[in-house]
């Protein structure tokens, strides 16, 4: 059997991270994910993904990401039954994310495409921010 999922989309809130009772790390976020395909005159539609991340993803998670950002989180499907106050019972589909990655920079608004540092294999040319140094294509790599 096989249960993985993989989505990308927009983080819809800053991710809040809560601990449980026993002092484990979760956190709770919904992801934006386009729809691949576009009925004619019609516009796009989106799905809005529930996912939950414990211990260290969580935090990760909480740290660095907030609304609007772009996000790949890779996990499985759960889905949960609960009763809530009124005896009613309730239930919900849930990406459980094993890994959490990012996927470029939140768009300023009005501007279409992201802002972010790239290396261009043509120039050999490596900014200096990237912590990356270009090699000499005629050395011996050591492995």
């Amino acid at each position: 059997m096989l249960n993985k999922a993989i989505i990308m989309g927009r983080l819809v809130a800053d991710p809040e991270l809560k601990t449980t009772g026993t002092g484990t790390s979760v956190c709770s976020f919904t992801v934006a994910v386009d729809r691949r395909f576009v009925k004619q005159g019609e516009e796009r539609q989106t799905d809005f993904i529930d996912c939950v991340a414990w211990r260290t993803t969580a935090e990760f998670l909480a740290k660095y990401f907030t609304k609007g950002r772009m996000v790949n989180v890779v996990g499985s499907i759960q889905k949960r039954n609960w009763e809530d106050k009124e005896g009613n019972k309730r239930w919900t589909t849930e990406l459980i994310a094993d890994e959490v990655n990012f996927c470029g920079d939140k768009r300023p608004e009005g501007h279409s495409e992201s802002t972010h540092t790239s290396y261009s294999e043509d120039t050999n040319e490596v900014p200096q921010s990237s912590g990356f140094m270009p090699i000499d294509a005629d050395d011996d790599l050591p492995f």
